[in-house]
């Protein structure tokens, strides 16, 4: 059976307090009800600096300045544990400070909604000519408006005001006087994970060399939906993050599956590319506002830093098999069926058990498990528990069940075979894709052979169903392509010459 393979990766983090103060869901339904809650002055004081969010172990580790067998490494709470040089660059990507993300916001609205101050504007435009994948793009920056201009537009039709170290940056404005799918807020969440989206896009182009016109097609896995009151979400994502990054040959389309999409929307487009209907496919997301500062309630009780102050993106590049990069293996794909029950065992047996016995595999032979990668520093105060280990101890058990592993192997095996959280509460970011950009590295290396990768979705989310939804995949060290050996014109006059003699003998006669 044919199959894709997964050429390089990109991962980039917006670093976005202001944001998450105003527009992440928790604290903006706090606003609404109690605007002076105890709550919100403790957030407001809680916040990390750009610094901070640059030395913070899980973030270098998304980003790939530092692998997850040395973030393992080191003892939580890692907010407490910060390395000693901020690092905004990593193998993988960048964190963007949120002046410069306001101002690629800007740069990606085609519409004249992200209106910036003139000041503000004038600061940021040095910045994003300076920067190496924004340069050429940075005299897309408007000029900007007059800050009383902005701030009628705020206070008489519903723009919602965009601040950078607390004072005024700018706003976003309402795509519509009436429609509540181009609201400023619906706006704001779909411009931000564009830009997202874009950034890493810009990125895994710059990572792997490609042009940007050589990008046959590009997939949108995030959470955000774009449309209008006659079609929402009906809208496409991926044409238009294509657009933003040069990519004129591209046709693209969007794929919602909750948590689940980046596993589903990395294994349509390796369908696509195995099958020859594309070539080259981005497979993308960007971050959700509404998920910044979501746990954040429990985190100011507990007198910690408000750490959910991070847009999270990915890119990822899928191509048809070279013999060099890892191999999506289509034959082995996990998924959970309408019947498989929601238990976390039945899970369990739907997205890793039965790829595997599928295959004729064991859990012994995956080298690493990689689902639900959420940051423990994030969950655990929040009492949700370490997610990323919970999932593996789940694994672990299932392979015991099926008399595949020893109960007294259980914590090696989870200890050898999982992997900590280091990703953003983002949703559709944590689920098993963060770590592709590390497996690719390790498979190429020959330091793993196979890992798994695994996508848990909540249909129940949309008050339509209570199913729950997933996919995993098997990414795997590829097979040599075998080349045809190569043969000169004088190999095949001597065999041409070979062919004539024995002819000219069973004739009885000469060639």
């Amino acid at each position: 059976m044919p199959n894709a393979a997964l050429k390089d990766c990109a991962y980039c983090l917006q670093f976005v307090p202001e944001l998450a103060f105003h527009y992440g869901n928790t604290p903006y339904m706090e606003r609404q009800a109690r605007p002076d809650s105890d709550y919100l002055k403790a957030l407001a004081d809680s916040a990390q600096s750009f610094e901070q969010a640059c030395r913070y172990p899980p973030n270098l580790t998304y980003i790939g300045a530092t692998t997850p067998d040395e973030l393992a490494g080191i003892e939580p709470p890692w907010h407490s544990k910060l390395v000693p040089t901020p690092q905004r660059q990593g193998p993988f990507g960048e964190i963007m400070p949120e002046d410069e993300f306001l101002g690629l916001l800007d740069i990606c609205d085609v519409f004249d909604l992200i209106w910036l101050t003139q000041d503000f504007a004038a600061s940021i435009r040095p910045k994003l000519k300076a920067h190496p994948l924004l340069a050429f793009r940075a005299d897309r920056l408007k000029d900007g408006r007059p800050a009383g201009e902005i701030l009628t537009e705020i206070g008489r039709n519903g723009a919602l005001p965009l601040y950078f170290k607390s004072e005024l940056a700018g706003c976003c404005r309402r795509a519509h006087e009436l429609d509540p799918n181009l609201s400023a807020h619906v706006i704001l969440e779909n411009l931000a994970a564009k830009t997202g989206g874009v950034l890493s896009l810009l990125h895994l182009l710059g990572r792997t060399g490609l042009a940007p016109e050589a990008v046959d097609f590009v997939v949108e896995c995030s959470e955000e939906a774009a449309g209008d009151a006659n079609q929402r979400g009906g809208g496409n994502m991926a044409k238009s993050i294509a657009e933003a990054a040069g990519c004129v040959n591209a046709g693209g389309f969007d794929i919602r599956a909750f948590c689940a999409g980046p596993v589903t929307g990395i294994i349509t487009s390796a369908s696509l590319v195995a099958a020859g209907v594309r070539g080259n496919v981005a497979v993308l997301a960007g971050g959700s506002v509404p998920k910044l500062s979501m746990n954040s309630r429990e985190h100011v009780k507990k007198g910690m830093p408000a750490l959910e102050n991070c847009l999270a993106s990915f890119a990822v590049l899928v191509v048809p098999e070279d013999g060099e990069s890892p191999v999506i293996r289509l034959d082995r794909i996990g998924k959970h069926t309408v019947g498989a029950g929601a238990s976390p065992q039945a899970v369990t047996t739907a997205l890793v058990f039965d790829p595997l016995a599928k295959a004729g595999l064991t859990f012994a032979d995956v080298d690493k498990y990689a689902p639900e990668l959420h940051i423990p520093d994030i969950t655990l105060p929040a009492g949700a528990g370490n997610v990323p280990e919970a999932n593996v101890k789940m694994i672990a058990a299932l392979a015991v069940m099926k008399g595949q592993l020893a109960r007294e192997d259980m914590g090696d095996f989870v200890k050898t075979r999982g992997l900590p959280g280091f990703a953003h509460t983002q949703g559709h970011i944590p689920s098993g894709v963060p770590f592709i950009g590390h497996a690719i590295r390790a498979i190429r290396s020959g330091a793993m052979r196979r890992v798994m990768i695994i996508g848990k979705g909540s249909l129940f989310l949309g008050r339509l169903t209570n199913l729950a939804d997933g996919a995993s995949f098997l990414l795997e060290a590829p097979a040599p392509v075998r080349l045809a050996p190569q043969v000169s014109k004088e190999d095949i006059r001597e065999m041409l010459l070979e062919v004539l003699a024995e002819l000219g003998e069973r004739l009885g006669g000469t060639p």
